[in-house]
């Protein structure tokens, strides 16, 4: 399909990457990178093999350990014996058919999410793919980015296409800008609870506007990597000089004259004037404070000091009835303050908020203090790579004054394998991407948070604002 008139972002990436218009309203797409992970590229390539298939193009894949990988200090595969067979499987396997692997050897393995954009994978204008939701992340690039299924990472691997209905296309606008303290994570959440966690369905969202272009290129793809917790697959933002910026001497983008050049061509990417999108929505960016989720899903958040909403006076029975379960789950009621919440255990880590700047601002709140006696709390690096700059800058050995745990990079307790777990009963202040039952382990507890509230209440015992850190209640 040939488009003519003020195009969208989307509607640019898309079309180059269509090699044919299928029955059913499908499209055939060519695929620029696909990235891997050990969870679910091992049956994948087990599949491809028992079939008798080569891998079309070993050079446009990319694997690297981060699911079940041991986050332990000093670890060499899993914690479990199922999870080092699963390692030591992609390993062989990506030797045999030579695909690049990031091993914690080489020092540049990581979280897939953190790993692709900090090597230079994820470039505007191309079309990613990987086996996991979260791989909207890398549209914070201008890149079309999404997750795929266990039949989808087969037929990549065989042909370097994948199918795909086109979306409809939403933009979201942040206008104005951002009260001090409020983060990318913060704006991402305030946004799934004020349309819902599947009023993204069915489109591709762009981010726009003056509180988007603010953000660095970490809190784009912070924001970028909750656009499967709107229930869309694919997220947005135009790339700019922040973009180039960041990717400049990146192992994998162009180098010198070449770098320019497509920089010069990856400043067509945008939405041009007058395009049309099949929803618009505006969002004051100054409403926005800081956000923590209360119940089961992403949409179940309010303000820090807002109160747990009542069931009651939801009129559809549906919801109601499950706000009532997630109340019943998270033991909390209606009408508690947040900060009555004690806190069991604190996550800092995720592809949601792994990277060198999320770490800042959590060490920028602990530094010089102490976790409350009765929390554990863990920091878990997005990659090798976050992990050395972190050293670098003293971060670690402040998180390990705190009383934080230091670990290696993975998934970690954000999956909930492998042993990283979250007790049964216990409540986790957690800076990931999902807080559905059970998420970090059977009967776990999980509250969202950007890095400085996790932090903030690891230090109090409680959920708790950064400007309080020890006080009892919230800000």
């Amino acid at each position: 399909m040939a488009y003519s008139g003020p195009r969208t972002l989307f509607e640019k990436l898309w079309e180059p990457h269509t090699i044919a218009q299928l029955p059913g309203k499908v499209d055939l797409l060519q695929v620029d990178r696909h990235l891997m992970h050990e969870l679910t590229g091992v049956e994948a390539v087990r599949v491809l093999e028992r079939r008798g298939l080569p891998v079309r193009n070993p050079d446009l894949t990319f694997a690297t350990l981060d699911h079940v990988i041991s986050t332990e200090p000093g670890r060499t595969a899993g914690d479990e014996p199922w999870s080092s067979e699963m390692v030591d499987a992609m390993r062989a396997q990506m030797g045999r058919l030579g695909i690049p692997i990031f091993d914690i050897g080489d020092g540049r393995q990581g979280i897939v999410h953190v790993i692709g954009p900090e090597l230079g994978l994820s470039l505007p204008g191309t079309l990613i793919v990987c086996g996991d939701s979260h791989t909207c992340t890398h549209g914070a690039f201008g890149a079309l980015a999404w997750g795929i299924g266990s039949s989808e990472l087969v037929h990549v691997l065989g042909t370097q296409t994948i199918r795909q209905v086109r979306p409809k296309t939403m933009r979201v606008r942040f206008e104005g800008a951002v009260p001090p303290g409020v983060t990318a994570k913060d704006m991402i959440l305030y946004l799934i609870g004020q349309l819902g966690a599947a009023a993204g369905t069915g489109y591709a969202v762009e981010y726009a506007g003056p509180a988007v272009e603010a953000l660095s290129m970490e809190g784009r793809m912070t924001l970028c990597n909750l656009t499967i917790e709107l229930g869309a697959k694919f997220g947005l933002v135009a790339p700019d000089d922040t973009t180039f910026a960041y990717l400049r001497g990146r192992e994998y983008a162009p180098q010198g004259a070449a770098f320019d050049a497509a920089v010069a061509q990856w400043r067509t990417l945008y939405s041009d004037a007058g395009a049309n999108f099949d929803r618009d929505v505006q969002i004051d960016a100054a409403a926005i404070s800081p956000q923590v989720t209360w119940g089961t899903s992403p949409e179940h958040v309010i303000a820090l000091d807002a109160a747990v909403p009542d069931p009651a006076r939801e009129p559809d029975l549906a919801r109601r009835v499950a706000l009532q379960t997630a109340l019943e789950y998270m033991d909390v009621h209606a009408g508690q303050r947040l900060g009555e919440l004690d806190v069991d255990r604190v996550f800092i880590g995720s592809c949601t908020n792994s990277r060198i700047e999320d770490l800042r601002a959590a060490a920028e709140v602990v530094n010089g203090l102490h976790v409350a006696q009765g929390v554990r709390a863990w920091v878990v690096p997005g990659s090798l790579s976050v992990a050395r700059q972190a050293a670098e800058e003293g971060l670690d050995q402040i998180f390990r004054a705190a009383g934080f745990e230091w670990r290696e990079p993975g998934c970690s307790m954000c999956v909930g394998a492998n042993g990283d777990v979250v007790g049964p009963g216990e409540r986790c202040v957690s800076t990931s991407n999902r807080n559905f039952a059970g998420r970090q382990g059977p009967g776990a507890r999980t509250h969202l948070a950007s890095p400085a509230v996790a932090a903030a209440s690891a230090l109090a015992g409680h959920i708790a604002a950064p400007c309080v850190r020890g006080a009892r209640g919230v800000a």
